[in-house]
Order: structure tokens, then sequence, then C-alpha cells
């Protein structure tokens, strides 16, 4: 299922033995866009603020509840290693969060062709996981000037890849929303926060609307692809559907 991040912000988590908190946020590596880890946010029950989960280790969420529910205890959470829930996460963090609960590095829902590999020293911080809620608000960059700024980015809760990002037009052309495929992005620039792409500001104006009230379906996506002359991501050869 496609949603946006923002929905997924705040669903409660559970766990095999009861709730223990709400997701905060969304790290996403930027070379593979794919969703590494739900930041966790334990409220009282226990002796660190926030934990990071892999999607690894989830169920499909209940979207009717806004719930999620892990096949982990709460005691397994509990004593999990204590590891800097903000960007950037070094490799020696996230290796010894994969040793104690037994996960791949990257979780074998992941395609090969998809998974890069990033050779690192042990420790090293590695710099590709960004926080869903630090792109929100981008600039979209067109040739033509401004295109307006990232609202949303869609996630697939089958794969956890990252889709689109819904962009507000802004002030050129007010109340206007559209998607466009993260993998359209000619560059992303994240000292700055802006994004850049090679369309043109007369291709967005005729664009499909995005209704962020309206579940995107097959039928929309295919819309979208075939107004802008793209090819889709599930027709491709040796790219993963969720469909499927």
């Amino acid at each position: 299922m496609l949603i946006s991040g923002n929905i997924l912000l705040g669903y409660k988590v559970k766990a095999v033995d009861g709730e223990f908190g709400k997701i905060t946020d969304l790290l996403f590596d930027d070379q593979n866009k794919m969703v590494r880890y739900f930041v966790i946010n334990c409220g009282n029950w226990l002796n660190k603020d926030e934990v990071l989960l892999s999607p690894v280790a989830f169920e499909t969420p209940d979207h009717e509840d806004f719930t999620i529910s892990t096949i982990l205890s709460r005691h397994a959470i509990s004593n999990a290693p204590s590891i800097n829930t903000k960007p950037p996460v070094s490799k020696q963090d996230e290796s010894a969060l994969a040793r104690y609960f037994d996960w791949p590095m990257f979780w074998s829902r992941i395609p090969s062709s998809r998974q890069e590999i990033h050779e690192s020293p042990e420790g090293q911080v590695e710099g590709h996981l960004r926080s869903l809620k630090e792109v929100k608000g981008y600039t979209i960059h067109c040739p033509q000037g401004d295109l307006g700024h990232v609202e949303e980015m869609i996630v697939d809760t089958e794969t956890w890849a990252l889709r689109y990002l819904a962009i507000d037009t802004g002030n050129w052309l007010p109340g206007k929303r559209v998607i466009i495929g993260i993998d359209w992005l000619s560059e992303i620039s994240w000292e700055e926060q802006h994004a850049y792409i090679e369309l043109s500001r007369d291709d967005v104006q005729n664009a499909p609307i995005y209704d962020p009230r309206t579940p995107i379906n097959r039928d929309y996506e295919a819309e979208v692809y075939d107004y802008y002359g793209r090819p889709t991501y599930w027709s491709q050869a040796g790219t993963y559907s969720l469909y499927e």
C-alpha cells in the first residue's frame, strides 16, 4: 500500500506483550531510497526516550487503527543497545543493533538489485541516513525556477521503498498538489535543502492532481507515469513490484 509518510508519524507501536510507543520519524537511505528505521518514542516506561527499529521486525500497518505491530517483546526492546537515533548513525551502531536483534544489515525483502553495500571501517559514520521530517519543506527546482516545496513523501508499506514526493506548487500555482517519482530527481542538495528535476512548469501545471485524501492506486500511478512519459517502476526488469 502507498501512504504518506506524514500519516505514519504518530502510529502507535505494539509489541507482542503490549503497546510501547509511537513512530516519530522514518530514517531512509538517501542512495537506494529505502526506509531503514522507524524512530519510536517509548514514553515513560523505558529508560531511554527513543529507539530505532528496522521495518523487518514489523507486520503490515493497520491503517484503520493507526497502529503497527512488531514481532519483538518489550523486554527485548528495553535491552537493546542504546544508540543515537538522529542522523548520522554510525556503522558501528547499526551493526550492534543487527547483531542484537539478529537482523540482516539490509533486510531480505529488498532485492539484491536494489541493495548497495557501503564499505567503511567499523564505527565510521555512513552519512546516508536521512530523516523524513527533515525533507518536508525542501524546495523543488526546475529549469524555469521553483516548482514548489515537498509536502509529503509517499511510502510503499510492503517494501518500505520511498516512491513519490508530493509537491505543493505554492505561490505560482496556488492550491495545486502533484506527485513526482523520487527517482526522477536529478540532484538533491541536502546542505541547501533543495532538489532538482528536469520538468517544466507547463508539465507540472497540467499534471494529474494529487489529492491527499484519496488513496493512491495503480490506475492513478499509471496515469501519472503515462502523463510524464516515464517507464513505470513495476514494469522495469529487475525492479521489485509491491503488487506481485
